[in-house]
């Protein structure tokens, strides 16, 4: 039982740049376009353990940008992290790996996101802040509406379906 007397311990062992990809499907063409695109960005985060106390948390951006219905580029990115993460209760240790590191990960990816864009030959796309918490908030209701919206309810004996 000398766990129970341990400190919580939250360190970052690695960030690195997991996957990233361009696609420019109407290069050169689209570089003759005087409109501004119009930017889509989608973020995932995700997270699992790795070994004892040892977890990768990634952050995946997708950045979209279109002139009317042409694709100028595309460019998705996945930054990573490996933590070690000891003597944290279970309740804080899901909130610790949707927000907390999320947190550190993502302006590495922002950065990256940004440098592949400029090199890319377009102006630069800068990603704005992101607020993990709300974001983590919003992925714990929308799982418990589909997991409300899939469960059955009670079958009776004759068939019918009551739910609480």
């Amino acid at each position: 039982m000398a766990d129970e007397n341990l400190q919580p311990l939250f360190q970052i062992q690695r960030v690195y740049l997991k996957d990233l990809s361009l696609e420019q499907p109407n290069s050169p063409a689209i570089f003759l376009e005087q409109e501004q695109p119009n930017i889509e960005v989608a973020v995932d985060v995700g997270a699992q353990p790795l070994a004892e106390g040892i977890f990768e948390s990634t952050v995946t951006i997708t950045v979209t940008a279109k002139i009317a219905d042409k694709t100028a580029f595309l460019v998705e990115g996945k930054q990573a992290g490996i933590f070690e993460i000891r003597n944290i209760p279970d309740e804080q240790l899901d909130p610790l790996l949707g927000i907390g590191c999320p947190n550190v990960i993502y302006p590495y990816l922002r950065a990256n996101i940004a440098d592949v864009i400029t090199r890319a030959g377009f102006p630069p796309v800068h990603l704005s802040e992101i607020n993990f918490e709300a974001f983590y908030q919003q992925r714990l209701e929308a799982l418990a509406k589909q997991q409300a919206e899939s469960s059955p309810g009670i079958v009776m004996a004759d068939g019918s379906a009551a739910r609480h």
